[in-house]
């Protein structure tokens, strides 16, 4: 199968899914599905090894995080680690004016819009509400509420359907990320309908990571999370999570579909969480060690590395130098979030209503009367 062309991938669950680069990185020319829509990729080397690049790089900043973490420098973390390809490879299919809307745990995909890593590290410090500007990096806020996002992206995809901005290869898309478990809250199905009844210009990205916290697909669906899709009246097409080739062609097709006015797509990432839910997570309670060294054998990074020397196109000097920058800009990383200010206690009540109100004035001269009736005491 390597370098031909494919109706499914390599080593693939009940179904199948597109894959372009093997687990053990053999690159597939082409993937043909059910539908006719055939995939593919045309990168030059500088681009394989910018990829490679993306994934090291998200994955030590990952890494980095979770240390401070345990550490007890953060309240909170929520690792992406073994999802690098799902999010950098849809992260770079994105074009500038396309809008995405992430979960807790897009750390990549926020890399590839090029916001400044640190921003997410507020949110989980405690010290901000992670504060860059959605508008300007076309990437929405966090949001913890499982599945709300998609509400929020579907409601911004209508809204770019009526501003006229669909129709050609310039106009506008709007992707939403969401896991497994999203899919049985009520948002996620509420926006699969609004969104195919309208046409909306959007592409459901769902990482299947096989655990919603503690509960195993199973327990999720009867059938193949993409072919939900069908229900709603468009298309849906599972991936290998863990090809950041197919996650790319795939994604790149879909949005090319929205942003040409022919509606949804439901792309289903089939890729695996190899840590915790979040740092509070136990998971060897709910898995067996043998299912996550089984995944380990389908790495993304180890895939594209193993290209990239067979085809002569990196040698171990070029990777050495992406672990080095890796990480020098992990530790940077590190030390300006534990420069990070704690705010005043009082600023809770700066950004609640964009001109304030006379309730929420009368509520912060309460508490800050009582914070000040602590100093000097023994409390």
């Amino acid at each position: 199968m390597a370098n031909g062309e494919s109706e499914v991938g390599a080593d693939a669950p009940a179904g199948g899914f597109v894959q372009l680069l093997t687990p053990e990185g053999e690159r597939v020319d082409s993937v043909t599905t059910a539908d006719g829509t055939t995939y593919s990729v045309d990168f030059t080397d500088d681009e394989y090894k910018g990829l490679y690049h993306d994934l090291v790089t998200v994955r030590r900043l990952d890494g980095e995080a979770l240390a401070l973490q345990r550490q007890g420098e953060l309240g909170l973390w929520a690792s992406l680690l073994g999802q690098e390809a799902a999010q950098v490879g849809s992260g770079r299919a994105l074009r500038p004016q396309d809008m995405a809307f992430p979960t807790y745990r897009e750390h990549g995909v926020l890399y590839t819009r090029g916001i400044d890593p640190i921003m997410p590290f507020g949110l989980f410090r405690g010290v901000d509400q992670g504060g860059w500007d959605a508008n300007e990096h076309k990437f929405n806020g966090y949001t913890v509420v499982i599945g709300a996002q998609t509400l929020h992206a579907t409601g911004y995809a209508m809204g770019v359907t009526m501003d006229g901005k669909t129709g050609g290869p310039d106009g506008e898309a709007v992707i939403a990320y969401f896991g497994d478990g999203a899919t049985s809250q009520g948002e996620v199905n509420e926006s699969f309908v609004w969104s195919g009844v309208f046409n909306a210009p959007i592409v459901f990205f769902c990482q299947n990571n096989q655990y919603a916290i503690s509960e195993p697909l199973e327990r999720q669906t009867r059938i193949p999370l993409y072919r939900r899709a069908a229900g709603f009246g468009f298309p849906g097409v599972r991936i290998d999570g863990n090809d950041v080739l197919a996650s790319y062609a795939v994604t790149r097709s879909a949005l090319d579909r929205a942003r040409q006015g022919e509606g949804p797509t439901l792309i289903e990432a089939y890729t695996y969480r190899m840590g915790a839910h979040t740092s509070s997570d136990d998971p060897t309670r709910y898995r067996i060690a043998s299912e996550v060294e089984s995944w380990k054998a389908k790495d993304p990074i180890s895939r594209l590395r193993a290209f990239l020397t067979k085809q002569q196109i990196a040698d171990d000097a070029f990777f050495a130098e992406v672990d080095e920058a890796a990480k020098t800009l992990a530790l940077d990383l590190r030390e300006r979030v534990l420069a990070m200010p704690d705010p005043a206690p009082v600023t809770m009540f700066d950004h609640v209503y964009p001109n304030g109100s006379p309730d929420l004035d009368e509520q912060r001269r309460q508490f800050a009367d009582y914070q000040a009736s602590f100093e000097g005491s023994e409390h």
